[in-house]
């Protein structure tokens, strides 16, 4: 993957719509633009760096989890393109969002850096890092996977959803937002109005967004996301899933090809698992990784 070249001149604030209290996302929002987008991001708090990345919805699905952690880490998160706070005319792909993810990195420099990744953000993120490999230094997979999918139930609803009939009837009548916003989605601990708003960003294109994304999934470049991976088999890693969704055997998969590992299940927890249980995820991120790395030998003659 070709590095996307990112402005390095102060951020500017993206508009908050409206709809986006600060109560909702109590987090200034910055814009970045990469290629034909300009992509949201928030960058909040000190200390050790979280990098949280969602792709197919927004980032409001972190809410929880950074109004903690913020009080500890630095945490970053971005809107994918074509999702969210973001916008632009360029195409949306897992591609793309990777090349979001690499410039962001590089933009603010950021290193010693925990990913928190869900959903595809895993796969999008492992994409882009297998550029700097040496800026990590741990993992968190929230309900997320890392290798190419295999199985006829696993490929068969990435089919599915990424089917122009479904993506169709999904921008028609938004039943998969709707249904992300309930108590089987994030909105188990949300009030009515944070579920309103959750689903604001969830216009027609955010709709159509996520089936390009899903869509995206099988040609996407799995050696890419293999080579990362293997470079983070002797890291400290978590990974999160719901008691009620890990149907196709992810933990196991995770365990398999991670060696420093400790892996957390939610009772009846489902896709959004950090939306479920968010004390008991901040607590492993806190327990984890709430020391920075140790600087290395370079580092510290820097340093001098």
């Amino acid at each position: 993957m070709t590095s996307t070249i990112a402005s390095t001149a102060p951020a500017a604030l993206v508009d908050r719509p409206d709809w986006l209290t600060d109560d909702a996302w109590p987090f200034p929002v910055h814009a970045l633009e990469v290629a034909d987008h300009t992509i949201a991001y928030t960058d909040a708090g000190e200390g050790p760096i979280l990098l949280f990345v969602h792709t197919g919805m927004w980032s409001l699905v972190w809410r929880d989890l950074m109004d903690d952690l913020a009080r500890d880490f630095r945490c970053v998160t971005l809107d994918a393109p074509g999702t969210g706070l973001s916008s632009g005319t360029g195409r949306v792909d897992l591609t793309m969002s990777s090349q979001a993810i690499d410039a962001l990195v590089r933009h603010l420099d950021l290193r010693d850096i925990v990913l928190v990744l869900h959903d595809l953000g895993g796969i999008a993120t492992l994409h882009a890092s297998a550029a700097w490999t040496d800026r990590v230094r741990g993992l968190v997979a929230v309900n997320t996977f890392a290798w190419r999918p295999s199985g006829v139930a696993f490929r068969s609803m990435l089919a599915l959803m990424g089917s122009p009939v479904m993506r169709e009837i999904d921008v028609l009548t938004g039943w998969l937002p709707r249904l992300t916003a309930t108590t089987f989605g994030v909105g188990r601990h949300w009030t009515r109005p944070r579920r309103k708003t959750f689903l604001k960003a969830l216009d027609h294109r955010g709709r159509r967004s996520f089936h390009h994304y899903m869509r995206s999934v099988m040609p996407f470049d799995f050696d890419r996301v293999d080579a990362a991976r293997d470079a983070y088999r002797s890291l400290p890693a978590v990974t999160v899933f719901g008691e009620r969704n890990d149907y196709l055997g992810f933990q196991a998969k995770w365990a398999e090809r991670l060696d420093d590992l400790e892996q957390i299940e939610i009772p009846k927890g489902n896709h959004f698992p950090m939306c479920d249980a968010p004390a008991v995820v901040t607590a492993a991120i806190r327990m984890r990784f709430g020391q920075a790395a140790e600087p290395t030998s370079s580092d510290a003659m820097l340093a001098r």
